[in-house]
């Protein structure tokens, strides 16, 4: 019998393996309620993001490798100076500065090994992706990029010739560091071992690794990237360079299979994931490899010896519905899925991070890291001998699953029993729509938006060249159509769709159950189930520019803020020191004597002025005051206000309010805690200045202050998704989207005279999401149904303030409610 990749392996790893001394973890599989950590719990209302955390920089990412290029593809990687402040050095493991002159040692040393740099962190640092292949001419690169374009297609290729392609992605929860290390391990057996298994996997395959996906969390030990961003929260948002990195190497190495190494989780934790499974997936050709793998990878670990690891955990036998969910296509291994791979998040066991870091024993430390880098290593050794083994049927099972796409067939119904434990409760499916089409009739800029982001994730996109009829709709040449009879029809639908309200199907959700770009990006997207589909277009590689100046010269000219680039026009004039007056529905008139700068920021951000009506007041340039989660600080710089950050501390510290417009409570900020000079300068400021004011901290901090008279009621706390409102008409609610985005959701009651409903929820109030009563029967969708979920009012204190309870900037996502916000603090830091 062929020795394994992994018996080498192990043999070679033996000797300097260290006994375990430390207890063993619980023998039985423990739900991972304790270990969730979904990155938008309690600590995005309690710890504001401050200026200085992290300095905020963003690198544009090098051009990537030409992929008919041939391998080896040596890259000299530039080196960092040593930083004995790297947390990885006190865990005995690689800090960041060793990487480099690592790689490029081994680069100098092997042929098999390759190194492109294929992008930076926030705060510059390089993205390595490490290649480990036998050598390529271009010709025969040429030959591997066609087989790997004609699987795309849902083609088949000869399978002896093709590379079986394998991503291994480490390290994108920067104090999970062990991925980093168990990968160098197999990086060097695989680039200088002569082992013939070693040869052999190397001229059938191409191993890919991301070898720290969050190098800036990874040197200052955060979960999160330098922006405060969980990365594997990001995928269909892709708001963080890091993300924009990861996406296009799934992308173009199309991996039949790939591992995402996290931790921690006790004894070792090996997806599948428990239902609800995602329903846009073709979950019979996961399903067979990706649930045989894992208990290969399982009796790896267990094979290593650690009592530590003893029982290793496979969500999907060992733990309840919805603990470790495989729902959202916001997770590395659930998003890779989209582009053909079985993937799998790995979470090792053994906890070196948070506190355990600071209060545990070095040596402890160290001894732990040691066991967590061999469960790294023993299933990525797993997983290639797995990919080698099952090669041909790998390769036909993602052939297949692009030939269903380009087909536009049906799901397949899987039957109880498919693998050990399939049921019912794991069989999730959608009826994809013949198409979708993306007009401008709302907001050109999000329709481009909207449109070049479906082609980044690589989605087939056509613009329409001559007018077309559709479901007896009539469109105009330019219109965008998404045919669903495409490869990754899988990945359009997850991006485009509703989505399901998943209450009923499961107790609880690890994370976020409801998304939709569809909905919530605020471009206009007509859904077509079937019927006859023709239309002349062509292939979309970016959309087309959208600004214009549609008024006659000599006219003012107005600007609705429907979107984000709306509002970024807007205070790119107002810092230019442009008399701006705003309206009461919150159109901003420019006059008619600054054309020119409204024709530039119209080629700028791609937005549209109409002829403008009399009347409006000043509107001046706004400095925001801003308690706020990472997320909500990326959208309101990224929209270009001025914004200060605070907390509690900041405050209390003391704090110049004379150039604030306008403060922003969404974390991070007690009122009652401020000592009384700071309260006192900030009852100061409260008698001028405008409130913005989001959540449980905002909810708080209004009452606390005084300002309105809006009794804040919350809903079921892990209750999430896409929700159905109906807007009003005061100065933020006009002319908002229909749909609003809640996690931890509250509604207002008892208002008082003056409070305006800016938005309710819907009668039917989850569109996608996951939203039931507590145990008592309170905080349910049926007791917010109608209620106030926005409001609006003065103060006694003369400050107008705007209440939400819904989270319009939440991950960066929901971008077609940014508009909301920033209407919101213009009215109230408008006199």
């Amino acid at each position: 019998m062929r020795r394994t990749l992994l018996a080498v392996l192990l043999a070679v790893t033996a000797a300097v393996a260290v006994p375990a001394t430390g207890a063993a973890q619980p023998a039985a599989p423990t739900p991972p309620v304790e270990n969730r950590e979904p990155g938008n719990g309690p600590e995005r209302n309690e710890v504001a993001t401050l200026d200085g955390a992290f300095t905020a920089q963003l690198a544009q990412s090098e051009n990537q490798a030409d992929r008919h290029q041939g391998y080896p593809r040596r890259t000299k990687l530039r080196t960092y100076p040593e930083n004995p402040a790297d947390k990885a050095v006190k865990l005995n493991l690689a800090p960041y500065h060793s990487l480099a002159p690592k790689l490029n040692a081994l680069q100098q040393k092997s042929n098999r090994i390759s190194v492109e740099v294929v992008g930076q962190s926030g705060l510059g640092r390089d993205l390595y992706l490490v290649t480990l292949t036998a050598p390529e001419s271009p010709a025969e690169t040429r030959v591997q990029e066609r087989f790997r374009a004609t699987i795309e297609e849902g083609r088949n290729v000869p399978a002896g010739l093709y590379k079986a392609p394998i991503w291994i992605n480490n390290n994108i929860h920067g104090d999970e560091w062990e991925g980093t290390d168990g990968a160098l391990r197999v990086i060097e057996h695989l680039a200088t071992s002569d082992d013939r298994e070693t040869q052999n996997l190397l001229r059938r395959s191409r191993i890919y690794i991301n070898l720290t996906a969050n190098p800036d969390g990874r040197v200052a030990g955060t979960r999160v990237n330098a922006a405060g961003f969980d990365l594997n929260r990001d995928f269909v948002t892709s708001s963080q360079p890091e993300n924009r990195a990861m996406q296009d190497v799934v992308e173009r190495t199309q991996p039949l299979m790939m591992l995402d190494e996290h931790g921690y989780v006790p004894n070792t934790l090996i997806e599948p994931t428990t239902p609800p499974h995602g329903q846009n997936y073709d979950f019979d050709l996961y399903i067979k490899h990706g649930y045989a793998n894992g208990l290969l990878m399982e009796k790896a670990v267990q094979a290593l010896g650690h009592p530590e690891a003893a029982k290793p955990e496979i969500p999907f036998r060992d733990y309840p519905v919805g603990e470790w969910d495989g729902w959202a296509p916001i997770y590395t291994a659930q998003y890779a899925m989209y582009h053909g791979a079985v993937s799998y998040t790995i979470e090792i066991p053994m906890r070196v991070n948070r506190g355990d870091y600071d209060t545990l024993p070095v040596a402890e430390l160290q001894r732990r890291s040691r066991i967590n880098t061999d469960v790294v290593e023993a299933t990525i050794k797993t997983t290639l001998d797995y990919v080698d083994d099952n090669r041909r049927s790998l390769i036909a099972n993602q052939t297949e699953m692009f030939r269903r796409g380009a087909a536009g067939e049906e799901q397949r119904y899987i039957p109880d029993g498919f693998v050990p434990g399939f049921g019912p409760e794991d069989r999730f499916t959608t009826e994809f729509p013949r198409a979708y089409v993306i007009t401008n009739d709302r907001s050109a800029p999000a329709t481009a938006r909207l449109v070049d982001q479906l082609v980044r994730h690589d989605v087939r996109v056509e613009r329409a060249e001559k007018p077309f009829t559709l479901g007896g709709k009539r469109y105009p040449a330019g219109s965008y159509v998404v045919d669903m009879h495409q490869p990754k029809r899988g990945l359009a639908n997850v991006m485009l769709e509703q989505g399901s309200d998943i209450s009923d199907k499961a107790p609880v959700m690890y994370d976020i159950s409801g998304w939709s770009h569809r909905l919530l990006w605020g471009a206009s997207v007509d859904v077509h189930r079937s019927g006859p589909f023709r239309f002349d277009g062509k292939p979309v590689t970016a959309a087309s520019p959208t600004g214009s100046v549609a008024v006659a010269p000599g006219g003012d000219l107005a600007l609705t803020l429907t979107d984000q680039k709306d509002v970024s026009a807007v205070n790119d004039l107002l810092n230019r020191g442009l008399e701006l007056r705003r309206q009461d529905d919150g159109t901003i008139v420019v006059p008619a004597k600054d054309r020119a700068a409204a024709k530039e920021v119209a080629d700028r951000y791609g937005v549209r002025f109409t002829t403008a009506r009399p009347g409006g007041v000043a509107l001046q340039r706004k400095v925001v005051a801003a308690a706020v989660s990472a997320d909500e600080l990326q959208v309101l710089r990224e929209s270009g206000f001025d914004v200060r950050t605070i907390s509690t501390a900041v405050l209390n510290a003391g704090f110049d309010w004379s150039r604030i417009d306008a403060l922003y409570v969404g974390a991070g900020l007690s009122y009652t805690q401020l000592n009384a000079t700071a309260r006192a300068a900030l009852d100061e400021f409260l008698k001028r200045g405008g409130v913005v004011t989001r959540g449980a901290t905002g909810s708080r901090f209004n009452a606390d202050a005084g300002l309105l008279q809006a009794t804040p009621v919350a809903g079921w706390e892990d209750a999430n998704g896409v929700v159905n409102v109906v807007n009003g008409t005061g100065p933020v609610g006009t002319g908002a989207l229909p749909h609003s985005f809640v996690y931890s959701p509250q509604w207002f009651t008892d208002l008082g005279t003056g409070v305006t409903v800016e938005q309710r929820y819907g009668s039917t109030v989850i569109a996608a999401g996951h939203w039931h009563a507590r145990d008592d029967g309170t905080g349910g969708q049926d007791a917010a149904a109608g209620q106030a979920a926005v409001v609006s009012g003065t103060a006694v204190t003369g400050a107008k303030v705007v209440l939400f309870g819904t989270e319009p900037l939440f991950r960066d996502h929901p971008k077609g409610l940014y508009a909301q916000v920033a209407r919101a603090i213009f009215w109230t830091g408008t006199r």
